[in-house]
C-alpha cells in the first residue's frame, strides 16, 4: 500500500482568548466530518516556548530528520530548494528584519512589511557580507526574505524558529551560550552597520521600514527527505501573526470549504492540524499510518469537534 500523502496546516490555533473566541464561532463542518470518520493517528504535545514550533515539528518528522527542537535542517533544505549546493556544510537561514525598540523591549516585526524587492534585498546583503566572509562564513543569495550563511559553528546551534519570534520581545528567543557568541557578536556589528548606510536612507524617504537586523533559524546539515509527499496549507500564517482574528477565521472557512472538501473523498491521507503547543494527525482509515494507531487515549477521542481538537494546540 503506497505512503500517505502528508498535509500540515501551521496555526490552526494560537494560545490567546482572542484565537479562541474566534474558534467558538467558526462553522468546520467538513473538518467536523473528517475527525468524525478518519483515526486520530497521533499527537505532539509541546508548550508555547519550544524553539521549534509544531508545524516545523511535523514536517520535520514527515522527512524523517532528527533533531532536537531548534536544530531542525530548515536553512539547508530550502538552501537546496532555491537552487543552492549545500554540499555537507552547515547552513543557517538569514532572514532581513526590523526590529523595533519599544519603551520595555524590541520586537521583531513581520519581515512581509518590509516589502524588499529582489535588488534591494540582493543590495543589502552585498553591504553585511564582509562582515561574514571576514569570519570564514559562505553567504548566498536565496530570495528577498531569504539569505543563507555556512560555517561550522552553525552545526548544531539551537535557534528559534521566525514564526516564534514575530510580533513578540527577541530577547527571550535570541541564541545563547558559548556557541552563539559569534552570531550574537556578528548581529550587533550588523545593527551598527545598517544603521548607517544609505540604503536606509533611502528606505526612510519613501517611508518604509529599515532593514536593521536579521534572524537566525533553522541550522544544521542537509538531511534528506526520502519520498515523502508534504504539503504545506499556510493560509492561516500571515493572519495568526497579524493577530486579525477575524482575517483568520475567514482563512479557516476558506480552508473548510475548498482544501478539505478535497481529502474527504481521498484515502492514504493523513492531515496534521498545528497549534502554537501542539499537532494532532488525523488518517483515512484506509492509508497506512492507521496501522500505528494504537494509543487508549487517541481511542476516547474518536470523533471530538472541530472546536475541542484545535482549542487543545
Amino acid at each position: 500500500m503506497p505512503d500517505a500523502v502528508h498535509y500540515i496546516i501551521p496555526f490552526a490555533h494560537a494560545s490567546t482568548e482572542a484565537c479562541a473566541r474566534a474558534l467558538s464561532t467558526l462553522k468546520l463542518p467538513r473538518l467536523g466530518a473528517l475527525a468524525a470518520r478518519w483515526a486520530l493517528i497521533s499527537a505532539d504535545d509541546g508548550d508555547d516556548f519550544s524553539l521549534s514550533p509544531p508545524h516545523e515539528r511535523a514536517l520535520a518528522a514527515a522527512y524523517g530528520w532528527t533533531g532536537a527542537a531548534g536544530v531542525m535542517p530548515f536553512a539547508a533544505w530550502s538552501a537546496r530548494r532555491d537552487g543552492i549546493d549545500t554540499g555537507d556544510l552547515a547552513w543557517g537561514l538569514l532572514t532581513p528584519a526590523h526590529w523595533h525598540v519599544g519603551r520595555d523591549h524590541i520586537t521583531l516585526l513581520d519581515p512581509e512589511s518590509l516589502a524588499l524587492n529582489d535588488q534591494e534585498s540582493r543590495d543589502f546583503l552585498d553591504a553585511v557580507r564582509e562582515l561574514f566572509e571576514s569570519e570564514g562564513f559562505l553567504v548566498a543569495f536565496g530570495a528577498t526574505d531569504r539569505w543563507y550563511v555556512a560555517h561550522e559553528s552553525l552545526a548544531n546551534l539551537p535557534c528559534a524558529s521566525i514564526d516564534r519570534v514575530i510580533g513578540r520581545n527577541v530577547d527571550i528567543w535570541l541564541p545563547s551560550g558559548p556557541q552563539a557568541r559569534l552570531i550574537r557578536r556578528l548581529q550587533n556589528e550588523v545593527q551598527m552597520l545598517l544603521y548607517r548606510t544609505p540604503l536606509n536612507d533611502d528606505r526612510l524617504v519613501r517611508g518604509q521600514l529599515s532593514v536593521n537586523s536579521f534572524w537566525l533559524s533553522g541550522c544544521g546539515r542537509h538531511q534528506p527527505c526520502g519520498d515523502a509527499e508534504v504539503h504545506v496549507l499556510d493560509a492561516l500564517r500571515a493572519p495568526a501573526l497579524q493577530q486579525d482574528w477575524e482575517a483568520w477565521g475567514q482563512a479557516w472557512q476558506s480552508l473548510d470549504a475548498d482544501a478539505l472538501a478535497g481529502l474527504a473523498s481521498q484515502s492514504h491521507v493523513t492531515l496534521t492540524l498545528c497549534g502554537e503547543r501542539g499537532s494532532v494527525s488525523l488518517a483515512h482509515e484506509g492509508s497506512a499510518s492507521w496501522r500505528r494507531w494504537t494509543s487508549s487515549l487517541l481511542q476516547r477521542w474518536r470523533s471530538p469537534s472541530p472546536e475541542m481538537l484545535l482549542g487543545n494546540l
